[in-house]
């Protein structure tokens, strides 16, 4: 059984950069042919993808958050991350760490999401 937990600050003040790290267990982040997503939910809106790192550490961001966004890979930890810059008040959301199945472009395991709020 697969299992991903986020951790990171709950609180972040504009224009700093938010970080966030999901740990895995019971499957590593290197096994083909599987990826790791970052996705959030902002206050009464629907998911938005924010990105992803493959098994072989190549990654892929949302065209809309390119510019601000990183996700890096720890292999000895079994832990990816998020970087998000320079934040504003509408970065505030539920940020939820999931794996993808790369061939049926399916989601079959997430995290329970943690809350980021962005405010001085």
């Amino acid at each position: 059984q697969v299992q991903l937990q986020e951790s990171g600050p709950g609180l972040v003040k504009p224009s700093q950069t938010l970080s966030l790290t999901c740990t895995v267990s019971g499957g590593s982040i290197t096994t083909s042919y599987y990826a790791w997503s970052w996705i959030r939910q902002p206050p009464g809106k629907g998911l938005e993808w924010m990105g992803v790192i493959a098994y072989d550490g190549s990654t892929y961001y949302s065209p809309s958050l390119k510019s601000r966004t990183s996700i890096s890979r720890d292999t000895s930890k079994n832990q990816f991350s998020l970087q998000l810059s320079s934040v504003t008040p509408e970065d505030t959301a539920v940020y939820y760490c999931a794996r993808v199945e790369e061939v049926a472009k399916a989601y079959d395991y997430w995290g329970q999401g943690t809350q980021v709020t962005v405010s001085s």
